[in-house]
């Protein structure tokens, strides 16, 4: 069987500060991505002060640091449901009043900081989609793991990495015996009630996204190579789209 980077055994612990949570990016883009962050991935402190003088308000640590290390980098961010540009940040009415930062690719869904908690450091992220508003997330740094983990998944498929199918009761035991659960809360996926909650799983270069808990629910996987992927498909033998 083929070894790898685990991303299981990378977050193992979770991730209780936001140091941390960069230290698995930069893990990441390095061990899976095969680019280690640079520089130019992220913006610099004159572009994010000049935001934030548009804004009228500072942007939270946690958000304002995630852009500054890897905000540019398209391959972790810009992929399915991407990350709106730093330069394009902005508000709704929403809630109060809301900054948004991402959103699903045909604008069906927006993820955003409720500007009532735009002052803390690594605050709470919701989303909204045709269910409404709904808690997302309880820190900006995990959703950027989250960010990070879906956009290099679903932009995996045009490298022959990606695949997905549903998951049948049959294979669930399987899931459970040959990948380790992921050490990310539980969130919602925003296309319905019925695919969520989302959770994650993983084995040495291989990554597995399951979408709802209900008698059949989706997985989406991907490979760090297309051996790995292979192994998935024998691992889990299902309908796989791909």
């Amino acid at each position: 069987m083929l070894d790898g980077p685990d991303i299981s055994v990378a977050l193992r612990g979770g991730l209780r500060t936001r140091t941390q949570a960069w230290d698995f990016v930069r893990w990441f883009a390095d061990a899976w991505m095969r680019r280690p962050l640079e520089p130019e991935d992220g913006y610099n402190e004159g572009e994010l002060a000049a935001i934030e003088a548009e804004l009228g308000f500072e942007l939270p640590a946690a958000l304002r640091e995630g852009y500054a290390l890897f905000g540019r980098r398209q391959d972790l961010t810009q992929q399915q449901d991407p990350l709106v540009p730093a330069t394009g940040l902005y508000v709704t009415d929403d809630l109060g009043g809301t900054l948004v930062f991402r959103h699903e690719n045909q604008d069906c869904a927006f993820w955003a900081i409720p500007l009532a908690e735009i002052e803390q450091d690594d605050p709470p992220v919701m989303v909204e989609s045709r269910d409404g508003w709904t808690p997302f997330l309880d820190r900006m740094s995990l959703a950027w793991v989250e960010l990070v983990l879906s956009e290099s998944l679903f932009g995996a498929d045009d490298l022959g990495l990606y695949d997905a199918c549903e998951l049948t009761d049959t294979l669930l035991s399987s899931l459970h015996e040959r990948y380790a659960r992921v050490n990310l809360p539980d969130h919602p996926m925003w296309a319905s009630k019925d695919d969520s909650p989302v959770r994650w799983y993983s084995a040495p270069g291989r990554l597995v996204r399951r979408d709802g808990i209900q008698d059949q629910s989706w997985i989406h996987a991907r490979g760090r190579t297309a051996a790995d992927l292979e192994i998935v498909r024998k691992d889990l033998p299902g309908p796989w789209v791909r």
